[in-house]
C-alpha cells in the first residue's frame, strides 16, 4: 500500500489505474508513454557503452524567449501547452538547449511511436549495402505467406515509401480494423468473441485497395510492420538484436532502447520503440552527418541522399498527408519538408519529433504525450517552431 501510495503521489493516479484499456490517454500517458515495457511486452535493444548522461544543458535565454516575434507566449510556455515530456536541441554537434515537463526524470526512455518507422528504415538500409535486401524484389518472393494479401505483388519499394494500395484504414480511434491491429500487437486487450491473433496472420489478412500499387502516398502503418518481417526473413535474426549491433552500439548510446512484441516475439517496427531522448538525438546527428556516427559510418551514404533528394512530390500532393507538409515528399520512412529546405524529420502520433535541419546543422527531438495521437493545428505548430529554431541559427550565423 505504501509503494502504491508513493506512486500516486508522483503521477496523480495509482498504478493499478493504469491498464492497456486506458495508457494512451491522459492522464496515464504522461507516465506510460515512459514505461511501455511495464504495459506491453518489450525486447531489448541493447547498448555496450551505458552511461550517465552528460549535465543537463539550460538555455534561460532561448526558453524565455517568444515563440515568435511579437508573442507574448514564451518558448518554455509553448512546450508546456504542448504537453511536451522532454524536448532537445544541438547544433553542430554539441546540445545548446534542455528542457523536461515537470516529474518528468531526463534520462527516463519514451516511446517514440512512429519515429520507429524511420529507424527500421535505416536497419534496411544496412542490409541493403550487404546484399541481404532488394527494394525492387516482390514481398512475396521472401514471404509466399503474404500472395493473398495486400503485399502479395507490392514491392519492398513501395513499402518503404507508403505506396501499397491497401484496404486500411489508418484510424486511431477506430474499432475497426485499426483496433483488431492492436489488439495483435497487444497494444489493446483481448475482446471476447475477436480474433486472438499474432501480428503477421492479421498483416497477411489485409486485402488490395481498389488502385494499383505505385500511387499516391497513404499512411498506413501495416506497412512498416511488414518491413520488419521482411528484416527478419532476409537477415534470419531478430530485428531487436539487428537494432543492437548494427545502430544502437555503433552510435555509442547511453542506455539500452525497448521495442514492443507481439505474443509470439513479433516486433512492433511501425511504432514500438521506446528510448532517451539523447540517444535519438545521437541518431539525429548521425542522419545529419550523412550516416556517420562517433564510431564512424553507420549508415550508407546513398541510403540518405536518396531519401533526402529522390521522394516523389507528386505522389506525396495527391497523397493523404499532403496537409501535414504542403511542399513535403516522403521517402523510406522518412519525411522531407520540401520547397526551399532540406530539412528532414521522423514523426509519431501523441506528438514525438526527430528534426533534421542541415542548412543549419540543428538536430531537434521533441517527446510528448498530447491528449489526441494526431492534431492537425498542433503538428503545424511544431513544425513552425522547428523552422524558427533553425532559421534563427542561421541569421544569428550569417
Amino acid at each position: 500500500m505504501a509503494i502504491e501510495d508513493e506512486f500516486e503521489k508522483k503521477n496523480g493516479f495509482p498504478r493499478s489505474a493504469a491498464t492497456l484499456e486506458n495508457w494512451r490517454r491522459q492522464p496515464f500517458s504522461r507516465w506510460s508513454f515512459r514505461n511501455a515495457a511495464e504495459l506491453v511486452p518489450s525486447a531489448r535493444i541493447a547498448t555496450d557503452t551505458p552511461q550517465t548522461l552528460p549535465p543537463r544543458m539550460r538555455n534561460p535565454g532561448l526558453m524565455a524567449s517568444p515563440l515568435r516575434p511579437g508573442s507574448d507566449e514564451t518558448i518554455a510556455w509553448f512546450l508546456a501547452r504542448s504537453q511536451t515530456d522532454s524536448f532537445l536541441m544541438s547544433r553542430n554537434g554539441r546540445i545548446v538547449a534542455e528542457w523536461h515537463g515537470t516529474g518528468v526524470e531526463r534520462a527516463d526512455p519514451h516511446l517514440v511511436f512512429s519515429i520507429t518507422k524511420s529507424i527500421t528504415a535505416l536497419v534496411f538500409a544496412i542490409l541493403e549495402e550487404d546484399g541481404l535486401v532488394d527494394p525492387a524484389l516482390p514481398v512475396v518472393m521472401l514471404l509466399p505467406e503474404t500472395r493473398n494479401s495486400a503485399f502479395g505483388d507490392a514491392t519492398l519499394r513501395e513499402l518503404l515509401d507508403m505506396r501499397v494500395s491497401m484496404n486500411f484504414e489508418e484510424s486511431y480511434m477506430s474499432d475497426g480494423d485499426y483496433a483488431r491491429y492492436r489488439r495483435a500487437m497487444l497494444w489493446n486487450p483481448p475482446v471476447a468473441g475477436q480474433p486472438d491473433e499474432g501480428l503477421f496472420k492479421m498483416l497477411c489478412s489485409l486485402k488490395k485497395g481498389a488502385e494499383p500499387h505505385g500511387g499516391a502516398h497513404a499512411y498506413q502503418s501495416p506497412n512498416s510492420d511488414m518491413l520488419g518481417v521482411v528484416i527478419e526473413t532476409a537477415s534470419g535474426r531478430r530485428f531487436p538484436d539487428l537494432v543492437s549491433d548494427l545502430i544502437w552500439k555503433p552510435l555509442g548510446t547511453s542506455a539500452d532502447a525497448f521495442l514492443t512484441v507481439d505474443r509470439f516475439g513479433a516486433p512492433r517496427t511501425a511504432g514500438g520503440l521506446s528510448c532517451r531522448p539523447h540517444d535519438l538525438l545521437l541518431l539525429g546527428e548521425m542522419m545529419l552527418n550523412e550516416g556517420v556516427g562517433q564510431s564512424g559510418r553507420i549508415v550508407p551514404a546513398r541510403f540518405i541522399e536518396d531519401m533526402m533528394e529522390n521522394g516523389d512530390s507528386e505522389a506525396w500532393a495527391k497523397g493523404d498527408q499532403a496537409d501535414f507538409l504542403p511542399q513535403g515528399r516522403y521517402r523510406s520512412q522518412w519525411y522531407q519538408v520540401g520547397g526551399e529546405s532540406r530539412a528532414f524529420l521522423a514523426a509519431g502520433i501523441h506528438g514525438q519529433y526527430l528534426y533534421v535541419d542541415p542548412d543549419s546543422r540543428t538536430v531537434l527531438v521533441k517527446f510528448a504525450s498530447q491528449d489526441d495521437p494526431q492534431d492537425d493545428a498542433l503538428d503545424q505548430e511544431n513544425l513552425a517552431f522547428f523552422r524558427r529554431l533553425c532559421e534563427e541559427t542561421v541569421a544569428a550565423e550569417g
